[in-house]
Formats: structure tokens, sequence, C-alpha cells
């Protein structure tokens, strides 16, 4: 067969490049400011300088400000809510207690009410309703978000978009997909291969989150390398303002150069400016040929070297180029029982093509993968061309962050930096903590420079906090990189701010906010620093 004669033709590159390689064929694969002292970084040292950054409040920027001033939910309120979505207005403890808990269980609210809306229309009468009432309210989409900011900080009302889940339109000429907010990422991607196409980011958590909330986050995911991020995919928002205006910029256009682009705005805003109620998203063509290769490297500059060979010979068929540590197999091997498919590697890469032509795909990855191993970047490796064999490799990396949650409890940072500094944050961050972590491991999106940097301790370890923090964000501001690659701020990272964002710029959302918010009814407490000036 085709697969035989390729694993064929790869055994007798490695033994002809690399005798001592065990690169093998996946089909054997079993289941107020301050001047900080470390601000500018060079061969992976501190060194003085003399940049300004805003300090945080004294408070954790986990921890919560003051409740605001907002009004209390009375009893003719819920009777309001209750007459506009009849039976979908929940009060009962036990339902409404997951939606105050976030995904990581290190952020809980104390909402008494849950609203369940179906239609623009009712989220619409809910936040007229709200806004004229000061209520607070916490749009929730798949509740899978890790700086908290999808469960409330107080008592702010719930609103759910799990019910708005319905496909509006679909063209199949250009591949436009129109639905709700509430649609689960895995759904459309399943409605969409029925199709012959695919959604252009796909996520760990894509049979919970939510597309709202992917395009409130601004998520990137597995596929930006190839796809971009959604400020490029998403082509139109419906967003429900604070004051239940209803913004309809939900285009299905490429191009529109009409005025301001005012979806960007919400984009990336976490709920906080509106709520997205619908969007129109530009979907690539289903790629008739997928590969996926699991590689071992002896060093995180082999690897980086990899990548630009990777990019060079595979050009416009490369989709996902992700690396983890050998920290990250050690939980996946000890918690997850995940078996390493290859010979045990500092660091391992997972690349995956997509194509039209399998032939002229399959011929393109053989040349990387001589080359690379006749380069000795790569030490050893194993193809898939089989689905089954394909999520198998994946889930070496998607499975991580559950591998995590057995080790402890984990703090979780989400970085973006100049790619050739990636890995450098993860040593010295173990350097500099010594045995006072359990574990700091390291992976990511090598593609687009984006560390998921993870420490985990027995239990919760105020100490051990405030080792991490603020030294990984100073050490981030250092490499002029963001402390918020895709995950947002949040409730915990919103003071954070200004080692990513100037003061002036800060200042601007301030204002952006205010304006569409002015009562600041939408998800307060995120985003925005407390100090905000």
């Amino acid at each position: 067969s085709r697969i035989f004669q390729r694993t064929v033709r790869l055994r007798a590159a490695v033994r002809h490049l690399c005798p001592h390689s065990t690169l093998t064929c996946a089909a054997r694969l079993s289941p107020a400011d301050f001047h900080s002292p470390f601000l500018a970084c060079s061969s992976g040292q501190f060194v003085a300088s003399t940049r300004k950054l805003h300090v945080e409040p004294k408070s954790s920027p986990a921890g919560a400000p003051e409740r605001l001033p907002f009004s209390k939910v009375t009893d003719e309120d819920l009777a309001y809510f209750r007459k506009i979505l009849p039976g979908r207005t929940i009060t009962d403890p036990d339902l409404v207690e997951s939606s105050n808990v976030d995904w990581l269980k290190t952020v809980k609210g104390s909402s008494e009410v849950l609203l369940r809306p179906q239609t623009t229309e009712e989220v619409s009468q809910i936040l007229r309703y709200c806004y004229n009432r000061n209520l607070a309210v916490n749009p929730q989409g798949g509740n899978t978000g890790l700086v908290g900011g999808s469960v409330p900080v107080y008592d702010e009302i719930i609103l759910s978009t799990s019910l708005m889940n319905n496909i509006l339109t679909f063209d199949n000429i250009s591949g436009i997909l129109t639905c709700q907010a509430g649609c689960v990422l895995e759904n459309l991607s399943l409605y969409l291969e029925e199709r012959d196409y695919i959604m252009p980011l796909d996520l760990g958590a894509k049979g919970s989150c939510q597309i709202g909330g992917n395009v409130a986050t601004n998520a990137g995911g597995l596929r930006l390398l190839r796809y971009g991020s959604l400020h490029g995919t998403v082509l139109g928002l419906e967003v429900v303002l604070a004051d239940g205006r209803v913004l309809d910029c939900l285009a299905t256009l490429r191009k529109d150069n009409t005025g301001y682009d005012l979806k960007q705005l919400f984009i990336g805003s976490e709920g906080t400016l509106g709520v997205i109620t619908a969007v129109s998203i530009l979907c690539p063509r289903k790629p008739k040929s997928t590969n996926v290769v699991f590689l071992g490297c002896e060093t995180f500059e082999e690897l980086l070297k990899t990548f630009q060979l990777c990019r060079g010979m595979l050009g416009e068929i490369l989709s996902a180029f992700e690396f983890l540590d050998s920290e990250c197999m050690r939980l996946l091997n000890t918690h997850l029982k995940l078996p390493n498919p290859i010979s045990d590697c500092p660091f391992y890469i997972v690349i995956e093509t997509s194509g039209s032509d399998p032939d002229h795909d399959s011929q393109k990855l053989d040349n990387f993968l001589e080359e690379a191993i006749a380069s000795t970047f790569v030490t050893d490796g194993t193809v898939a061309t089989e689905e089954s064999k394909i999520k198998a490799l994946w889930s070496m990396r998607e499975r991580v962050t559950e591998a995590l949650t057995h080790d402890g409890f984990t703090y979780k940072y989400d970085i973006s930096l100049p790619v050739e500094r990636i890995y450098q944050l993860v040593t010295d961050m173990r350097q500099h903590l010594g045995d006072r972590a359990k574990s700091v491991v390291g992976y990511g999106h090598v593609g687009d420079g984006n560390l998921h940097l993870n420490i985990t301790s027995p239990a919760k370890d105020p100490a051990l906090l405030a080792a991490i923090e603020p030294f990984v964000y100073e050490w981030t501001a250092s490499c002029q990189g963001s402390i918020s690659a895709e995950h947002g701020l949040g409730l915990k990272k919103r003071n954070y701010i200004y080692y990513s964002k100037p003061s002036q710029a800060v200042a601007l959302m301030g204002n952006i906010k205010a304006m569409l918010d002015p009562k600041g009814i939408l998800n307060p407490y995120k985003t925005l620093p407390d100090n905000l000036k």
C-alpha cells in the first residue's frame, strides 16, 4: 500500500542518514510607576533597566476588588425575567452553582440568577432592563476560560448563551458560516466537515467552548499558524450593547472598507463592551490530505532550526507546529497513562500538514523529514496518516492541560514572546523557583510565539505565587512580550495589563468602555485595571 511504501522509504532514509535514529511509523503506535531592576534580557540573563511600568495594586491580581454599587436583584426583577424567559430563569442554587465556578475551580462567584435567552431580542430585553435597574451582568459562554473572566465575582446576573445554538446560514460557495453565539465549536466543526469545510480555529476545549466566547476572548488555538486569528476570519458580529441596543454588524463580505471596522472592538473584549449574539466567520475548505508528525529534539535550539526548515520546505501545507517538553511527557505518562510514541527526548514537536493533493503533500513531508534527520536536528519521530493515529498523536499535545490537573494546584501563564525566547522563560523560572514548585512545564504554539507556562504545587501556595508573580510578568516585559497571548486578562490578570500596554492605550480602552457601557454593568472587575487612570 501507499502508506507501507512510504514507511519503507522513511525507514530507509533514516538508516542511511542517521543509523542510530529510531524513526518509526505511527502504524505501530499504541493508544503607580516603578523602576524594575530586572527588565532587559540578553542571552537569557536579566540586566538592569530603567523602563517604567505601573505597579499592580497591593492585592493579588486574582483577588477581587470591592463590590461596586450595583443594585441587588429583587423579587420584582425575577418576576420580569420569568415573564420574558418562561422556564429559563434559573434560581435553584444547585443549578446555578456550576455557572458560578470557573473551569479551573479557582474563582467562584455568588450569583443567584442564571438567565438563558434563546434570541437576540431576549438578550436586548434583559440588558435594557438591567441597564435601567443598574444590575451587573456576567455574560457566559462555555465557561472554559482560564483567567476568571467567565464567572461572576460577586452577585452579577449570569447571562448564558448556551441556548443560542442555531446555525443561521452557510454559503457553500464562499465558505461563510453565520450562527448564534452559543454554538459549540465542535458541533460547528462537525457541521462543516459534512459539507467539506472546517472551522479556522481548533481548541482543546472544543467540546465545550462556544463560538461567541471564542470571539469575545480572541481565542487562538492550534490552527492560527495556517489560518490566522479571529480578527481576520470573523467577517461580522451581532452585538447587544449595555443599554440593550442591538448593533448589527453581521456582514458576510470579505471586503468592506466603509468607515470604522467596529466589530474589531468586540473581538477580545471579554464581554466588557457588549454581548456577542451572532457571528459570521470565513471557513476554509476541508483538506483532502492530512499528516501529523511527532518528532523529538535534544535541544530547543535544534527545535527552532527544525521550525525554520519546516516553514521553508513545507510552505503552504504547514498547518500547525506545536511543542511540549519532557516534563509534559512525564505528566502524560504518569497521570493519563499515555505512552510516549517515540524514545525519550528533552523536547517534542507536533507538526501537521494539510493540503489538497496527498501525493504532493507526502513527497514534501518526506523531503523535509530526510533533511531534518540529515541535519541531525531531529533524533526520533513517527508519522501518522490514518485518522485514529492522527488523533493519538495530537492527544499528546492537547491533553497536557488535563494531565496538569492531576499534578496538583496549577498556576497557568499564557505568554507571547519572540520565538527564540520562548523556552528561556521556562528555564529561568525553574532556576528562580528551585524546589518550591512541584513541576514547571512549558508547551505551546511555536508558530506564533505562544508559550503556555504551567507551575504546579501540591496545594494552593501563596508563597509560591508571590515568587512567580510579578517575576513572570517582569521577565515577559523585558523581552517586549505579552502577558496574555490568547487567554485574555479576565479577573486574574487585569491589574498586570501595564506590563504589555502603555498607559495611554489603557486609558483609551477605559474611554471606550465608558462610552459603550457608562454604568459599567457588563462583566465588571474584568480586563481593565482597578487603578484605571
